[in-house]
């Protein structure tokens, strides 16, 4: 299965796929195309390193300086997730993985590969989902929620926000001394496992039709 791998940061879980890929030659998936909505982010070395093509597509790449600065954010959403389409096109991709990828994407990529986008989010949803509910302000939400136990889930995406099927789910308790960092800590190593469970199982159900 042909995958693309979306990102906005340092990529951990990108590498986390590449490193089980190369390591398993009975591997599921095959990397083949990296996009980043952020120039800088460190996953786009991640990709360079392990020889994977990567692509930038921010408002400003799309729309151009101009365009970028006066347009809403549903219209920047909807010309980068186009921009995303038209290169998994030229890739002939076969199903998308948001990996820490901090955008929404929306319009025609959403009915195209329906079924077919996978993202991981840092808590146990349908719990701590929706806008604004990202990185340390879901494990914040957590936190003030008095919550007993938190983790990561990777879902599939449909046209609401972290709304989809649930595919993949990893527990750790929240502890009565916890900090939004030390949280993230308990829960990152197993966002790796379940980021690769869940698109291996995403393989498994396209091969079976299911």
């Amino acid at each position: 299965m042909k995958i693309a791998v979306l990102v906005s940061g340092g990529g951990t879980n990108l590498q986390a796929l590449i490193d089980y890929e190369k390591e398993h030659s009975d591997c599921p998936y095959n990397i083949a195309l990296v996009v980043s909505n952020t120039k800088n982010a460190y996953a786009l070395e991640r990709a360079k390193e392990a020889g994977i093509p990567a692509e930038i597509r921010s408002p400003f790449s799309v729309l151009g300086k101009e365009k970028a600065e006066s347009a809403s954010r549903d219209e920047k959403r909807i010309a980068i997730s186009d921009a995303i389409l038209d290169l998994c096109h030229m890739n002939k991709i076969e199903a998308i993985v948001l990996a820490g990828y901090l955008s929404v994407l929306g319009g025609n990529i959403i009915e195209e590969y329906s079924g077919r986008i996978i993202n991981l989010h840092p808590a146990l949803l349908p719990k701590f989902g929706g806008v604004g509910m990202w990185g340390h302000n879901v494990h914040e939400a957590v936190l003030a929620a008095g919550e007993k136990e938190s983790g990561c889930t990777v879902h599939l995406v449909d046209s609401g926000c972290d709304t989809g099927k649930i595919l993949v789910q990893k527990k750790v308790p929240v502890l009565p001394d916890d900090t939004p960092d030390s949280l993230y800590e308990r829960i990152a190593p197993h966002e790796h496992e379940a980021m690769i469970e869940g698109v291996c199982l995403l393989a498994e159900i396209l091969k079976s039709g299911r």
